[in-house]
């Protein structure tokens, strides 16, 4: 399905887009002809080149999210492209490569599934380069989480121990390739034995398969127990996560694959005497332009590998990517490409 066009290479007043107007199934993710976005002052508009699609953007098509989402709305909590529209002092120019990410993008306000998008200046991330923009569509909700977790919610040193609980979902490889680089050694899980090889490839450094209970596996690896411990499946497994961290080490929570955010009945005393635990959110402004440029300069070396699951082309493949995403067979993250 072709994009309006303007005459004589003009912006178009309208555009093609993923609208979901009531909460359902893959087929409640629509294409509509939708009004151009127009941009409000300390605003940019974004010309979409890719974006990721993320278990989170199914949790808003499925009704599941929390009430800041509206209906009808536009998904996408990432995209990359080039600016279209900026304010002339906001230090931002047309044809920049830039990166924007959460925010309340795709729930409070109108997402990336789309060819274009406004989001507010400070939300932006400028870059530059010579990566396709499948590549770098992939990257930044993913790199952020990743990044800000390490920072922010656990302040990981070199020479420090990691271990990663969900460790094949896009957080967790992208986590893994981070640490690596930072100079740690990475403890990662994975509930399927097969899928051992796939973190080694990701630079892990010993491999768990999680049955549920992984203490033993990690002090027969650590005795002590680990430094840090980044949680990715949930309250279900997070007491267990606790108990593999050292005296004085700390445990961020920052994702629920498994679906439980909350442990009914929960008390202080569950967590073991001297341990922290912590918890981690994010929005742009926690991944910095220059750590975002080291991470796409290091892709471009080879030094980095980017976990994308799959390369979508077109609107129309937005059910398909949603359907990777729910299956969970594929490791890493689908990217949907935009043409001109």
């Amino acid at each position: 399905m072709s994009q309006p066009t303007a005459a004589d290479g003009a912006t178009p007043a309208t555009m093609r887009a993923v609208v979901v107007t009531h909460p359902g199934d893959l087929d409640a993710l629509e294409i509509k002809d939708v009004p151009l976005p127009v941009r409000n002052p300390g605003w940019v508009r974004i010309k979409v080149k890719a974006f990721g699609v993320n278990e989170s953007e199914v949790t808003t098509r499925k009704g599941e999210s929390d009430a800041e989402v509206t209906y009808p709305r536009i998904p996408g909590i990432e995209g990359v492209g080039v600016i279209d529209e900026a304010d002339e002092n906001s230090g931002l120019r047309p044809g920049q490569q830039v990166a924007t990410m959460m925010g309340g993008m795709g729930r409070r306000y109108d997402g990336a599934y789309a060819p274009y998008v406004t989001v507010p200046a400070e939300q932006v991330i400028p870059f530059e380069t010579s990566l396709p923009w499948d590549v770098v569509g992939a990257l930044p909700e993913m790199f952020q989480t990743a990044y800000g977790s390490l920072t922010r919610g656990l302040d990981l040193k070199a020479g420090q121990t990691l271990l990663i609980r969900g460790g094949t979902s896009t957080v967790g490889l992208s986590a893994a390739t981070l640490a690596k680089d930072l100079g740690a050694t990475v403890l990662s899980t994975t509930r399927n034995p097969e899928r051992a090889v796939e973190l080694r490839a990701f630079g892990v450094d010993h491999p768990l398969v999680d049955d549920g209970r992984i203490e033993e596996q990690v002090r027969a690896l650590v005795p002590d127990g680990v430094d840090t411990a980044l949680e990715l499946v949930g309250c279900s497994v997070l007491p267990d996560t606790l108990r593999t961290v050292r005296r004085h080490g700390t445990v961020c929570f920052t994702g629920a694959l498994a679906g439980e955010w909350t442990i009914p009945h929960f008390t202080p005393f569950m967590i073991p005497g001297g341990v922290r635990l912590t918890s981690y959110g994010g929005e742009a402004r926690d991944l910095p332009a220059e750590v975002f440029q080291r991470q796409l300069d290091a892709i471009a070396a080879g030094h980095i590998k980017p976990p994308i699951a799959g390369v979508h082309h077109g609107l129309e493949q937005v059910r398909a990517a949603q359907a990777d995403v729910e299956s969970g067979t594929t490791p890493g993250k689908p990217v949907v490409v935009l043409g001109d």
